[in-house]
């Protein structure tokens, strides 16, 4: 069976043996694979630095036609992710390495989903600009990871009537439910929270993709409530929390 070639995104490598790793890649091609990487920690590897996590490289896998491990045969670096001055950048790019894993099946391509993360690690990647500006990196990320996997939640409509929900100070937002409630559909539902009109304008904001989202103003509070949001949505869809801790600090405003 010929090797396939595809751009991948290293999302997590665990050694086995003494000098093999067992990584988890998301490939642009052929989407989720594990494969093993003979030899990948020796000192004088074929894969240099390429299976470093986060990195994007070109990889070649034989890919098994049975249940088990792929196997790694040639990686070659295209990018490596470059931690910088912010701890919250590094903890996005890991965040974002945890959705790909945890949102997808096995040997599922979805290049649109590379395409989102690639460009998210490449932003984050080597950061040394205002912390302030990551937390809607990692919003818009998540939101576009959400609708090309047909999870995105409806935040203009009732989840449940689909009817237009009127302006208000604040909206019920049902984590079950998939997005924001009318007053008739939330009565008797559970696992709903009640959103300030800044969060719902600033999650509308950042799933729109025609608003760059560094232009998303999220002040300490709003930036707060939106990850918090965040945060509880995707356990609530994953079953579980998420294990890399992505809090916002937000921009906060000058007096």
């Amino acid at each position: 069976m010929a090797a396939e070639k595809s751009r991948a995104i290293v999302i997590r490598a665990t050694p086995f043996g003494d000098t093999s790793s067992v990584v988890t890649l998301y490939c642009r091609e052929f989407g989720k694979v594990r494969a093993l990487a003979k030899g990948a920690w020796r000192p004088k590897s074929s894969f240099d630095a390429a299976l470093d996590l986060l990195s994007c490289c070109q990889v070649l896998v034989l890919r098994r036609s049975a249940a088990g491990l792929d196997l790694l045969t040639e990686a070659s670096l295209e990018r490596r992710f470059r931690v910088g001055t912010s701890l919250a950048a590094v903890h996005g790019g890991l965040h974002v390495a945890e959705l790909l894993d945890a949102l997808t099946a096995d040997a599922d391509p979805q290049p649109e989903l590379f395409e989102v993360a690639h460009a998210t690690l490449r932003e984050l990647s080597g950061w040394d600009g205002d912390d302030a500006a990551v937390p809607a990196l990692l919003g818009r990320a998540e939101l576009s990871m959400l609708r090309i996997l047909g999870h995105a939640p409806s935040l203009s409509r009732c989840a449940e009537c689909h009817e237009p929900l009127a302006a208000g100070t604040r909206t019920a937002f049902g984590m079950l439910d998939g997005g924001v409630l009318c007053g008739r559909c939330r009565r008797g539902r559970r696992a709903v929270i009640s959103v300030s009109a800044p969060a719902m304008a600033a999650l509308r904001a950042l799933a729109d993709e025609r608003v760059p989202c560094r232009s998303v103003d999220l002040p300490a509070a709003v930036g707060g409530e939106v990850r918090g949001i965040m945060n509880t949505l995707l356990a609530h869809l994953l079953g579980r929390p998420l294990r890399v801790p992505t809090q916002s600090r937000g921009r906060r405003r000058t007096p």
